[in-house]
């Protein structure tokens, strides 16, 4: 795959023949591209696909994969991404347009394969979520289209003739867990590469062969994909060190696992002054997520953060709508009872004025997404920035949950989701306890993007309905209980959607760096 620098409204050139690279449009991705695009596409054919796979392992831990539901879900989510016709056929597509979708398929899979070889973690991920893209796009499949992918990629298994098939449904007669299998079409295959659908008793077996019912073919074709694919994750990360010469893709694709894809939580103009800083201790109570509760709770305790949790605070305080001349009052407030107002404005507020972009680079910047915060700098002795879930000792975490009002069930059921690595589905699952929202055993129906989100999420359920699709109203400071809170005086904040950006890194020079100490 090349790169160029400009933008062209396509990626291919339309043919009248079809395309031998592409004969179906669902893939093993065995043969790299070799197109040449640009930057600007690079960037979006991988934020597209990572919206898609995001979707996926979210709804793939909150839901039981192959129900309804979980298809449903799904479908809403690839159709809101710029990849649903490469995913989710609903109409006749033209041979340009459709060699188009399976070009962008094929491309967008390979970047993200180049972004998510450099770790373990990373390439199981990854492995994972492409797994079970494949397993729903195929059982979307018709008979005829499952039989023409196999025919593609030169794989060997063909429905068995009609009277070899009613021999086998004989022999199967009586069979209680193969009944529902009668009268379906099988595929023979070799019965070393149906394992799984072996030790599940799930398939007959005669002679050495494996009779598979053809809903059950794709467990066949995942073993097949999982190998491949994990070989080639471990041989790309092997010749990565060679990108490093490029000092336009490297940083792109190292920042691809911790892009946070969702709404923007950045102050815009409405925002400011909606949060003052006497109002920040009781919302730190009612709508924080822990993280923040965390990190809130050790400056009242110390009077003192330290630089990684100053950022991490105070650029959520800023998207909450906490405006620079309060943010200065919050925290000088607090820092002086360690230090004098001079040791203050020496040490900190630079890093407070930094923050709003009045000084350094004067860049606008955005709070934290909860990946960024996961995977970003994790906290030391004497922090008290990061993720609780990811980053507390389990013992600890519990004491916490606890501390919150969660019963003993709901404090069960977040550290199930914490020890399993889904750190953002325990968060809205402690969102959803603390909320009353429903019961411990039910369904998530919502993972937590940005700590924002919990906030505005929070305030939402705290006053009510809201009047407009776009409107988050502040509760006042002044009010005691959750009635009285929503009752209390409010202001309008306006969100919306971000064109997919992160928020910008702090990427501060020494001497800026030796001024925030």
């Amino acid at each position: 795959m090349e790169f160029g620098t400009k933008s062209r409204k396509k990626l291919i050139t339309t043919n009248k023949v079809k395309d031998y690279r592409y004969p179906h449009h669902l893939q093993l991705y065995t043969d790299p591209p070799t197109e040449t695009i640009s930057l600007q596409e690079f960037e979006e054919l991988a934020v597209e696909r990572l919206k898609v796979l995001k979707a996926v392992e979210t709804i793939g831990i909150t839901h039981q994969k192959g129900t309804e539901k979980y298809n449903q879900l799904l479908e809403k989510e690839i159709t809101a991404t710029k990849f649903k016709e490469c995913f989710i056929r609903k109409r006749n597509l033209s041979l340009e347009e459709e060699i188009e979708n399976r070009k962008r398929d094929h491309m967008s899979h390979f970047i993200l394969r180049l972004a998510y070889c450099r770790s373990e973690d990373l390439r199981r991920w990854f492995l994972l979520q492409e797994l079970d893209l494949f397993r729903y796009r195929f059982q979307l499949e018709s008979s005829q289209s499952r039989v023409e992918f196999l025919a593609s990629n030169n794989l060997k298994y063909k429905p068995v003739e009609k009277d070899e098939q009613e021999e086998v449904t004989r022999e199967m007669d009586g069979l209680d867990h193969l009944t529902n299998s009668t009268n379906k079409e099988f595929y023979k295959v070799p019965f070393t590469e149906a394992l799984d659908l072996v030790r599940n008793r799930k398939v007959f077996l005669r002679d050495g062969y494996a009779y598979v019912p053809q809903e059950d073919l794709v467990s066949i074709l995942l073993s097949l994909f999982r190998t491949q694919l994990s070989h080639a994750l471990v041989v790309t990360s092997r010749a990565l060190p060679n990108m490093e010469e490029d000092g336009r893709l490297l940083p792109m694709l190292c920042g691809l696992s911790k892009r946070y894809l969702g709404q923007d939580y950045g102050v815009k103009k409405q925002n400011v002054g909606v949060v003052t800083a006497e109002m920040i201790e009781l919302l730190s109570k009612k709508s924080f997520p822990l993280c923040m509760q965390n990190i809130h709770a050790s400056f009242r305790q110390t009077h003192h953060l330290r630089h990684g949790s100053r950022l991490q605070y105070g650029l959520f305080l800023k998207g909450i709508g906490l405006s620079l001349e309060e943010a200065m009052k919050f925290f000088k407030a607090e820092f002086t009872k360690s230090m004098d107002i001079d040791t203050f404005d020496k040490k900190y507020s630079y890093n407070i004025r930094y923050n709003y972009g009045k000084e350094g680079k004067k860049t606008d910047y955005t709070p934290y997404g909860c990946m960024k915060i996961i995977m970003n700098n994790p906290p030391a002795m004497g922090d008290a920035h990061g993720c609780p879930f990811k980053h507390f000792e389990a013992e600890f975490l519990r004491q916490r949950l606890s501390s919150l009002g969660v019963s003993k069930d709901g404090v069960d059921v977040v550290m199930k989701y914490t020890k399993g690595g889904h750190y953002q589905v325990a968060c809205a699952k402690l969102f959803e306890l603390t909320h009353g929202i429903n019961d411990t055993n039910s369904e998530v129906e919502m993972v937590i993007q940005h700590p924002n989100q919990y906030f505005e999420n929070s305030q939402k359920l705290l006053n009510g309905p809201v009047k407009t699709a776009k409107t988050v109203k502040i509760v006042s400071s002044q009010q005691n209980s959750q009635a009285s809170v929503a009752n209390g005086s409010q202001v309008d904040v306006k969100t919306e959607v971000m064109d997919d950006e992160m928020g910008d890194d702090l990427d501060l020079n020494d001497e800026e760096l030796n001024m925030m100490t």
